[in-house]
């Protein structure tokens, strides 16, 4: 499922305009990357959580040259299903 297939469900399934659903999307999802980009955790209970986890520096290497090159620090979106998505999901 793709966001607009998202805001079409949700448009049948509410019965709202397009652009009522579309808009309530992106609401969602703008509140989702501004939290998570003030390095709160985001949780939906019974179906996923959103975290955003911390990476040092390091040493790694170019892998066409092989020369050493220093990674900066970096911070990456993780993703964790909830127990009820899995067994949802694993029927």
């Amino acid at each position: 499922m793709n966001k607009l297939e998202l805001i079409s469900a949700l448009k049948t399934e509410a019965n709202i305009s397009k652009a009522e659903a579309a808009k309530v999307v992106q609401i969602f999802f703008d509140n989702m990357a501004d939290a998570m980009a003030r390095g709160e955790r985001v949780e939906i209970r019974g179906l996923c959580s959103f975290y955003v986890k911390n990476y040092k520096s390091y040493t790694g290497r170019n892998p066409k040259t092989g020369e050493k090159v220093t990674i900066k620090p970096k911070k990456l979106p993780f993703f964790k299903s909830g127990k009820d998505l899995k067994d949802r999901v694993d029927y």
